[in-house]
């Protein structure tokens, strides 16, 4: 490492195998104090109190563009918001800074700390939110330029398989001889494709080799996928942000660079090529640029994010500044030793990360421990075991959490769970959203919104008691439905579209329902989006008995998603948010918990990040799920795990529990016995020397180490028994 002077009195870092960037390490101002006056804690604004010197170096940078390499724990979030109130309380314009996340929960959050830190009042009028909200927010504004109508529908990922679906009938793909891929598989081979900017060939080469022999036939499904997107009125989730970077470069282009005087990106390790491009495509020339992330967090590479537009920042936005926060105020030392020690390993010869070593000024705390066990079996025991004694020891349920690489990897955990009556929600499966019948109701509204929508009748129709595949085709063509021009939704109203006898009941129940949700066509005089909802009930309710079983519950969950439109006074917003941003599932239950009950939380390491508990489990920590197999023998895909162990690891405040079984059940949802044994991570290897290690009781019981006075060791034995195979 070679440490030369700044011309901004900092320090500059040159990393052989990272960018270049200007740096300032937060300990020099430890041992410099004359490196940056700044006034004392109790003279300082409110919003500066309790920021060190690195953060408050960050609120106050301005003159060029600022990347903060925040490692886990070291106040991002409070940094960002403290930049935020300072540029408002110094004059900024709060309706011209953008602040941009990746979840709506962070903009909220955030936004509302703003709001409360800030002596402005007009603070609250920040724009804030993920890209694609705030993609949808302007194509709303500019999208005329674009040839979008205002009232454009955005589809969800499984809306966008449906379509495809759809596209991959009409065209006989299905009727084929040879096995084509299905909807699910094209669909993901398109959005790779788009976000990652990588050509058809190369994803099919790299991903998808078994799809490879269709290319030809992939390229006529995109083209027609296309083509009916844009008859239907409708964007998917790659289009918000392809539509915002094509205005960029538009002759819009410098009006948009003249939006905002300031832009805040959040989590940037993060984004992905498209995203990159719009953020430098909304730089304009007196634009202040502020990017937040840690390149030794970015896990979501299968999400066509690349932790390359971090590292090409300086590079990208000339005589770009990064300033580095390395104290911690989360962790205790023992578990930040652990974690600098598994995240400075090299991968291939390279360490591809910004240099940082997290500390902390709490250094009391046990090591983390190790637990080698005999089986999945004795993992589950162990961990119940101890979140019961951590429980006894004054650490709530809800202070304590379980990570784990992939969702199954907790079965065996949850039957034990179970059986000891703790109570837990697991964070990383289905969407309350993506529920069939939820999905039925927000159809319907889709229809009201965007009667062009034929994907949405699609959904609507095929619903209806005795209507199938050729008589759908034939409503939609009496309907007019995607046809411009053509009152589909009124004609469909007034009668319009003969159904069968036996979904007679059923239609009229529905036009009647849409008319009192159209009133007179205008979304100012129809009724507000819960009372919609709350018309359309009956219709949904005959719906569910004849499609699905359990229809109660099934009903129970459209009042919960009328309670939810309450928050709502527009339809569209309604709409739009709940597909960009859907709320999470609650989870599956251990029992019915009361109100005032404590719970466990179990969690993917990828739902997890950006949280923090008192006590952290972390199971399956052996070759094969940490990193995972796939992964094994690409480089970029062992740097991606190695971090995901580390995002798992920092996560912890107090203690930290990592175990693996030896043995592992082959058949996870089988009766039968079959099994492999496994490995210790590899990735734990260069950290041992930080953790207690520990075994299970199964373990103990082998005692491998040759008895005291035993003048014959094993391999004696053995050759002495092969030797009379032959003597």
């Amino acid at each position: 490492m070679l440490l030369t002077s700044c011309n901004s009195n900092l320090t500059c870092l040159l990393e052989p195998t990272a960018p270049t960037p200007c740096y300032v390490d937060e300990r020099m101002f430890a041992s410099n104090t004359t490196a940056i006056n700044r006034p004392t804690d109790e003279d300082a604004p409110p919003r500066e109190r309790g920021l060190n010197p690195a953060q408050l170096s960050a609120v106050h940078h301005d003159d060029s563009p600022l990347l903060i390499v925040a490692g886990a724990g070291t106040g991002k979030t409070k940094t960002l918001v403290a930049r935020v109130v300072r540029l408002i309380d110094e004059g900024a314009d709060p309706n011209r800074i953008l602040l941009l996340t990746f979840t709506r929960r962070s903009a909220s959050e955030m936004l509302q700390r703003v709001r409360a830190a800030s002596t402005n009042r007009a603070a609250g009028q920040v724009w804030g939110g993920t890209f694609h909200s705030v993609a949808n927010r302007l194509l709303r504004q500019f999208g005329a330029a674009a040839g979008l109508p205002p009232n454009f529908t955005v589809l969800d990922a499984s809306d966008a398989t449906d379509l495809f679906g759809m596209v991959r009938t009409d065209a006989g793909f299905g009727e084929r001889s040879k096995r084509f891929p299905r909807a699910n598989t094209i669909a993901s081979i398109y959005s790779h494709m788009v976000s990652s900017q990588a050509k058809l060939d190369e994803v099919l080469e790299t991903d998808f080799p078994w799809c490879a022999d269709h290319a030809d036939d992939l390229k006529e499904i995109f083209t027609a996928y296309t083509a009916r997107k844009r008859e239907n009125a409708v964007l998917d989730y790659d289009d918000l942000l392809l539509f915002w970077r094509a205005l960029t470069v538009s002759s819009l282009g410098e009006a948009l660079g003249s939006l905002f005087d300031h832009i805040l990106i959040d989590e940037y390790q993060d984004t992905n090529p498209i995203q990159a491009d719009i953020v430098a495509g909304m730089n304009g020339p007196t634009t202040q640029l502020c990017a937040v992330g840690d390149d030794a967090q970015a896990i979501y590479g299968f999400r066509s994010a690349t932790v390359a537009n971090m590292w090409n920042f300086t590079e990208r936005f000339p005589g770009a500044v990064t300033i580095t926060l390395e104290q911690n105020y989360r962790s205790t030392m023992p578990i930040l030793h652990a974690a600098n020690a598994v995240i400075s390993q090299p991968v291939a010869g390279k360490t591809p990360h910004f240099a940082k070593e997290l500390w902390s000024t709490t250094p009391s705390g046990p090591l983390p421990r190790l637990l080698t066990c005999h089986d999945e079996t004795a993992q589950s025991s162990w961990v119940a075991d101890q979140i019961l004694d951590s429980r006894e020891r004054g650490v709530d349920l809800r202070d304590q959490a379980v990570l784990f690489r992939a969702g199954h990897h907790s079965n065996g955990l949850e039957l034990e769970l179970t059986r000891r009556d703790i109570p837990y929600v697991k964070y990383g499966g289905l969407k309350h959203l993506e529920s069939a019948h939820v999905k039925d109701l927000l159809a319907v509204m889709r229809v009201l919104d965007n009667p062009a929508d034929q994907l949405a009748w699609h959904r609507v129709l095929s619903g209806l008691e005795g209507v199938g595949p050729a008589t759908e085709r034939r409503l939609i063509s009496e309907l007019g439905i995607g046809e411009p021009e053509t009152e589909s939704l009124r004609r469909f109203i007034e009668g319009a579209g003969r159904v069968p006898a036996a979904a007679s009941e059923q239609t009229a129940e529905l036009r009647a329902a849409l008319g009192d949700c159209l009133a007179d066509g205008t979304e100012s005089s129809a009724l507000s989006p819960a009372d919609q909802i709350n018309r359309l009930l009956p219709f949904c309710k005959m719906l569910l008995a004849n499609k699905y079983d359990n229809a109660a519950a099934r009903l129970a969950d459209l009042d919960s998603l009328a309670n939810t439109a309450a928050q709502y006074q527009s339809r569209s917003r309604m709409l739009v948010e709940l597909t960009l941003d859907p709320p999470g599932a609650t989870g599956d239950w251990a029992g019915p918990p009361h109100l005032d009950d404590d719970w466990l939380t179990l969690s993917t390491i990828h739902s997890a990040k950006g949280l923090e508990w008192r006590h952290v489990y972390l199971l399956h920590a052996a070759d094969g799920n940490i990193p995972s197999d796939m992964a094994i023998g690409d480089n970029d895909g062992m740097a991606e795990e190695l971090r995901l162990l580390y995002v798992a690891m920092t996560r912890a405040k107090e203690e930290l529990n990592i175990s693996f079984p030896l043995r592992y059940h082959v058949n996870r949802f089988g009766s039968d016995d079959r099994h492999v044994y496994a490995q210790m991570s590899r990735f734990l290897e260069p950290a041992l020397e930080h953790f207690q290690p520990l075994g299970d009781g199964a373990l103990a019981e082998i005692d491998l180490r040759v008895p005291e006075g035993t003048t014959q060791d094993v391999a004696t034995h053995v050759d002495s028994m092969l030797a009379t195979l032959w003597d």
